[in-house]
């Protein structure tokens, strides 16, 4: 009994060691098929990078070699437009064919370099200075390119030829891949950098004609501006104070004929109430062109009166420690008018606020409302006549009008 135990341990011990040697093709075939299915799965996106990869290097060959055709093409252009132009007494009108050429292909590379731009076409001492820098930096990629390449096979092919271990052979090829990206990358930034200096130096310089453009679109709003307040000033004088004077004049002629001392006195106190009319109807027209208050109290007391008048509470925070121009102080002044009576009119609001700051040089004036916002600069003729009267000045308007609100006009302008 004691002598057949050990026996059967042993067969139960090879038995036990049996089973996981059976099992172990399944299990190599297994793995074998996850491995296929993993390869499959990864094998497409790994073609789509390899030739993405490709497409792209053999992209940037062709740039390389055309900008190194093109710098060489341009370094003949730059020559031969420095003779013609020293030969002009000579050959006369046919000294400018080189410059046309140039003109040429520094529109060829620009267009290359980008969407074309709209704008004029940069100036002749522009064109010649993209010659002299393409000339250099238009062959000078390939050039680095080849002699990284040359240096490249003198390392690892003739130093180090391929005669040696499959160790040495492994790091070998670990280090041609690795020059093979840097070189790629080269070749990428190589093509950025060409493009990025082609806008530089050819790029139209829209920032001038822009400015130009919209200084002479607030002068001649400012004009049409002008123009529009004295036909109102002109419309109130004739409706308002010059009839009320003429109602006056005829009220003295009827005063004239009376013989009746009632009908006299009736007649001098219409006539003097007229009167009161015609002098309120001055004074506000005054107001309208240069309201006393603001040569009285400057802006801060005048923005502070007009808060007053507004039927919405109005919140100040006016901090202005000195008097500014006149002209300056008065387009702001009836800039903040004009937001108030927005707020008024439109904003449903149940408060509003002002702030007036002066900093740096620059004075900022902010009306705000908890209305119910929306406002919009093409919804009607007040705020752009806000930034008409900003922009005589140099000034801006930013508004902030989200639906359901808060509206901000924020109204800035440079001033010492």
């Amino acid at each position: 009994m004691n002598r057949t135990r050990p026996a059967t341990g042993g067969g139960t011990t090879r038995g036990t060691a049996e089973r996981p040697a059976a099992h172990a093709p399944r299990r190599a075939a297994g793995l074998a098929r996850s491995a296929a299915r993993a390869a499959t799965g990864l094998a497409p996106n790994a073609l789509t990078s390899l030739g993405k990869l490709v497409l792209n290097a053999l992209t940037g060959l062709v740039e390389l070699v055309l900008n190194a055709v093109t710098g060489l093409a341009a370094l003949a252009l730059l020559l031969l437009a420095g003779l013609s132009t020293a030969l002009t007494p000579v050959i006369g009108a046919r000294a400018a064919a080189p410059l046309a050429l140039a003109r040429r292909l520094a529109t060829f590379h620009r267009r290359r370099a980008g969407p074309d731009p709209r704008g004029p076409a940069p100036t002749t001492r522009r064109t010649l200075l993209w010659l002299a820098v393409h000339s250099v930096t238009g062959p000078a990629p390939l050039v680095a390119t080849g002699a990284m390449l040359t240096a490249l096979d003198y390392v690892f092919f003739r130093l180090h030829p391929l005669e040696r271990s499959s160790l040495n052979t492994f790091a070998m090829s670990l280090s041609i891949a690795a020059i093979a990206v840097v070189i790629l990358m080269s070749v990428s930034m190589f093509r950025t950098g060409q493009a990025r200096l082609s806008r530089l130096l050819l790029d139209p310089r829209p920032a001038p004609d822009a400015r130009i453009r919209e200084l002479t679109e607030s002068r001649a709003a400012v004009v049409d501006a002008r123009a529009a307040e004295l036909r109102r000033i002109e419309r109130d004088l004739h409706d308002g104070a010059q009839a009320k004077l003429i109602a006056i004049r005829m009220h003295l002629g009827l005063a004239r004929g009376c013989r009746d001392p009632g009908e006299l006195l009736r007649v001098m106190d219409e006539a003097r109430q007229v009167a009161g009319e015609a002098l309120t109807d001055l004074r506000d027209l005054v107001r309208g062109i240069h309201p006393p208050v603001l040569s009285d109290r400057g802006l801060a007391g005048a923005i502070e009166a007009s808060a007053l008048l507004c039927p919405v509470p109005v919140t100040l925070d006016l901090d202005l420690r000195e008097r500014l121009q006149p002209p300056v102080e008065s387009a702001v002044y009836f800039a903040a008018a004009e937001a108030l009576t927005n707020v008024t009119k439109h904003s449903g609001a149940s408060r509003a606020w002002v702030r007036l700051r002066h900093r740096a040089g620059v004075l900022s004036l902010t009306v705000g409302d908890d209305g119910h916002g929306g406002a919009r600069r093409d919804a009607g003729t007040g705020l752009r006549g806000i930034e008409n009267r900003l922009s005589a000045f140099d000034g801006s308007l930013t508004v902030s009008s989200p639906p359901c609100g808060p509206t901000e006009l924020i109204m800035e302008l440079p001033c010492a």
